[in-house]
């Protein structure tokens, strides 16, 4: 093992993302000394740069893989993993998903390619204020945290993305191929926690008639005990 990678593992950091000045606290010493550790540890593979500033340890000083979701936590923090990212997480659609999206708090979408971890995307979108981590979960990931949207406000930061109008809960269940069962797991009080959220009127007149639509689903079904 490289010389920095003992040290950064001596730290408690091995399986962690960590940042330029973890690393200076972890290495101590001349500026001049770091510089040379980093670029011999870059060069060796011993280290990985996920972009400027935030480091991991290579693949084979790991005792764990570093999920994406956390990756993404690093490269813009303050973003959560929503979109069809976050709907294959929690299993409601079927697809692979290539690209890890996020919601980001700035005012342009970004795009990173890591030859590590694959490709990730955040995007702005208009939220109410204070509003921002509504329906959004805090996750462990190994020794890492990524914030996750619920199903439903995942669902939803993609329609406010699309700028889709609701024409159906066929487009959900065909067109998305999500199971009815996970719809019908929706409660009025998912639905209550993002009317406030969308600055949008076309969003909120989506998630209006996506809550119609499941509640008589549910009715039509006679109630779905303790889901109401």
């Amino acid at each position: 093992m490289s010389s920095l990678a003992q040290q950064v593992a001596g730290a408690g950091l091995t399986d962690r993302i960590f940042s330029e000045r973890q690393l200076g606290d972890v290495l101590g010493g001349s500026a001049a000394r770091r510089y040379g550790l980093v670029s011999r540890a870059l060069k060796d593979g011993s280290l990985i740069r996920v972009k400027r500033g935030v480091y991991v340890l290579g693949r084979h000083y790991r005792s764990n893989p570093v999920h994406p979701f956390a990756v993404a936590q690093s490269l813009v923090p303050g973003s959560y993993i929503s979109f069809e990212s976050a709907l294959a997480h929690h299993g409601w659609i079927p697809e692979a998903v290539f690209v890890t999206a996020s919601v980001s708090p700035g005012r342009k979408t970004v795009q990173f390619q890591t030859g590590d971890f694959g490709a990730f995307s955040f995007h702005p979108l208009a939220i109410g204020d204070y509003r921002f981590l509504a329906g959004v979960d805090r996750i462990a990931f190994g020794q890492s945290i990524a914030f996750v949207a619920q199903p439903l406000r995942a669902l939803m930061d993609l329609i406010a993305l699309r700028k889709a109008r609701w024409s159906g809960i066929d487009w959900l269940t065909g067109g998305m191929r999500i199971d009815h069962d996970m719809l019908l797991s929706l409660r009025r009080k998912d639905f209550a926690a993002l009317k406030p959220v969308y600055k949008h009127k076309m969003v909120k007149a989506f998630l209006g008639a996506l809550e119609d639509s499941v509640m008589t689903m549910k009715a039509s079904q006679g109630g779905r005990p303790g889901h109401d």
